[in-house]
């Protein structure tokens, strides 16, 4: 047997074992008992194992291709299958499909045959055998999880919850009013705000329960007057049945909420089934089935956006802090997927943080899942100046964006594209998952350049409200006259001149 070692990883020093090929890092059939032990305990210490997270210095000709390759990496399309989820396609609907193809047959398959074709798709996906009456959570299981819940908790949530109202009251808009006088008559226009009647949440409950989502999502509903709000969850411990998200919901005044997930439950409001009405809007996070259900059903409902993984970009200069970065790296990795990526232009601070993320990476609970969403979605992009860094940052779009700069006003005035953006060494985006009033619900996969987060404003109805009496109508008649003959619409023309008669 030979075990070879890694000089840079591994610092051990018996004189009475090590023989002249130490450098090389050799031992031979030689080796005690007690060596063997002293290595054994080594190797599985918390030593920090180097990440291998991809670099990029834009100021080598290589760099325009690895950073398309990144930007594309970032934005999934949805029709890539793994082997495992090839079979159990297979086993569910006989054939290998890909996960836009499953989406459209259990879409179809719901709105067709309705709650039957629901609850047979929570039993087949989910494992759970559930009843018209069941899928529901009661409002007896509501109270019961609000009683279950610490104190503490319920008085977080009830202060994130004002702090979300807040910011969403603030960005309200108000109704419109334009005046006009022509020909001695009066010409009104209005533009009025009303909110969308009912309003379909998705939250997750996979691997982990999300009552966050629970208030960034149904508060900013709540604040634009929405009077009904449905939220589907997967039926999981860390979903439906999970104590302190049913207390969330609870505390917040949401009364609807239904024990199923996936794309069967994104139809189920889109289309309404028996039991669950149909619903205006959809919105909410969920996995590249909800989000390819989600795309399917628009144009049936209004949606918010087609979520990718989560992802930050940190923009940081030589006045960064390395433990700081990788720490915000890691926090979106750590979902898994979930992207992090560096941009700097201060050299010296790239090894500083790979460094860090070592050091971290090997005390996390979730450590090696947020190495593996790093390594393979993560980067560290070295760029010329701080303008190639802004240019680059626009060019990717990120969901979330951290300015890690002393002085970051300056760098935020040259970015356009970010869904939410995080200023200076103290406001790290967590702040904005959890707790600063902003939604966390926001464009991924460089949707940032056309997209918007989640706010009250996308749960409100605009309409234009013209008026003309017949003064005023007779003072633009011609101009109208003119538009509808130039575009050969003359029953416009004659809806004008029957009233000018």
């Amino acid at each position: 047997m030979t075990v070879l070692l890694s000089s840079s990883r591994f610092n051990l020093r018996s004189p009475e074992c090590l023989t002249e090929t130490e450098d090389a890092g050799l031992f031979s059939h030689a080796v005690t008992e007690s060596l063997i032990k002293s290595l054994t305990d080594l190797m599985s210490s918390p030593t920090p194992n180097p990440i291998c997270l991809q670099t990029i210095d834009c100021r080598k000709g290589s760099a325009a291709q690895l950073f398309t390759e990144l930007r594309e990496k970032l934005s999934p399309r949805g029709d890539v299958v793994s082997e495992a989820g090839r079979r159990r396609t297979i086993e569910l609907f006989g054939e290998a499909l890909t996960p836009r193809e499953v989406v459209r047959r259990i879409c179809d398959d719901v709105r067709s045959r309705g709650r039957e074709a629901l609850l047979e798709y929570t039993q087949k996906l989910d494992q759970k055998q559930l009843t018209g009456e069941t899928m529901r959570v009661s409002a007896d299981e509501l109270e019961a999880a609000s009683r279950a819940a610490s104190p503490e908790f319920l008085a977080t949530v009830r202060q994130i919850r004002d702090n979300i109202a807040e910011f969403q009251k603030a960005v309200l808009p108000q109704d419109a009013l334009v005046e006009r006088t022509l020909n001695g008559g009066t010409v009104q226009l209005r533009q009025r705000h009303l909110p969308m009647k009912r309003v379909g949440i998705c939250v997750p409950g996979g691997a982990a329960a999300y009552p966050s989502t629970v208030l960034m999502t149904a508060v900013p509903a709540m604040t634009a007057g929405v009077p009904e709000i449905a939220i589907v969850v997967p039926p999981t411990e860390f979903g439906g049945y999970n104590t302190e998200m049913l207390a969330t919901c609870h505390a917040i005044g949401v009364k609807e909420v239904y024990r199923v997930g996936g794309a069967q439950a994104v139809a189920a409001l889109a289309y309404g089934v028996e039991g669950i009405n149909r619903v205006d809007k959809i919105v909410g996070p969920g996995n590249l089935f909800v989000a390819l259900a989600k795309q399917h059903v628009f144009g049936d409902v209004d949606i918010d956006s087609i979520a990718g993984p989560s992802e930050v970009i940190v923009l940081a200069d030589d006045t960064a802090n390395p433990e700081f970065v990788a720490a915000d790296l890691i926090s979106q990795a750590e979902h898994s997927p979930g992207s992090g990526v560096l941009i700097t232009w201060h050299e010296p601070l790239i090894e500083q943080v790979q460094q860090a993320l070592e050091q971290q990476l090997s005390r996390l609970q979730r450590g090696d899942l947020a190495r593996k969403a790093l390594e393979d979605y993560g980067a560290i992009i070295l760029a010329k100046d701080e303008t190639e860094a802004a240019e680059l940052t626009d060019q990717l779009a990120p969901e979330h964006l951290h300015i890690s700069m002393s002085d970051p006003e300056p760098m935020l005035n040259r970015i356009r594209n970010a869904g939410a953006i995080f200023l200076g060494h103290f406001t790290p985006v967590a702040m904005g998952d959890y707790i600063a009033g902003p939604s966390h619900v926001l464009p991924t996969g460089g949707t940032a350049r056309f997209a918007n987060g989640l706010a009250a404003t996308d749960f409100l109805k605009r309409s234009s409200v013209i008026r003309y009496d017949q003064r005023s109508l007779a003072g633009d008649a011609d101009r109208v006259r003119l538009m509808a003959e130039k575009e050969g619409l003359t029953a416009h023309s004659a809806s004008v001149d029957i009233r000018l008669k």
